[in-house]
């Protein structure tokens, strides 16, 4: 049968079929699965209308997308959100950047800030060539060989906050490895971004 209620009886218990010496009336299982259709719809509509709420003030803001800090986390001090929300949009993800120019040619041996400034317009080539901006990243993660000097993440984000939107920043990852690919590459930055269709 195409009955509802059957195809609720079948995700409930299987295919109907005894189990043990009992088979499970598919009327009872039927009014079951309503039942639970009824609580869960209840939330799933709370759901449903606190994502509308969302989504109405994604629109007022004109992004597709929602960046916070919940106040159940710790608020963080230097510069990144703890949550990315996507209500809509196309989602880009743009791999790891370093600091080639367009040429493939090395931009700033042996200088950090110069390695961290081509890494960035990278990332904004990158979410250009998508349809969006810099303010369209939801998500920053870097890669910062060991060899360089941890004092210099000030540098990185003195660089970052040239591009992104101060107030309300992307989410953030950032992390020393031992090295990159090639020893000359001093950092590596991905991102994600979320753009309008």
């Amino acid at each position: 049968m195409n009955s509802t209620g059957e195809l609720n009886s079948r995700l409930l218990v299987g295919d109907g079929r005894k189990r043990g010496n009992m088979r499970m009336p598919r009327l009872a299982l039927g009014a079951l699965a309503a039942v639970a259709a009824i609580l869960g719809g209840t939330k799933l509509a709370a759901r449903k209308e606190h994502a509308m709420g969302t989504q109405r003030a994604k629109a007022q803001e004109g992004r597709p997308f929602h960046i916070f800090n919940p106040e159940t986390m710790a608020k963080p001090t230097v510069g990144y959100s703890q949550v990315a929300e996507v209500g809509e949009g196309k989602i880009v993800y743009i791999a790891g950047q370093v600091a080639l120019d367009k040429s493939g040619n090395l931009v700033g041996k042996d200088d950090f800030r110069a390695q961290v400034q081509q890494v960035f317009e990278n990332l904004k080539a990158a979410v250009e060539a998508s349809g969006g901006d810099f303010h369209n990243v939801i998500k920053l993660n870097y890669y910062c060989a060991a060899s360089v000097d941890p004092a210099q993440m000030a540098v990185v984000r003195e660089v970052r906050d040239k591009y992104v939107n101060t107030a309300n920043p992307p989410t953030s990852t950032f992390v020393f490895v031992q090295r990159l690919v090639r020893p000359e590459w001093l950092i590596e930055v991905d991102a994600v971004a979320v753009v309008r269709k």
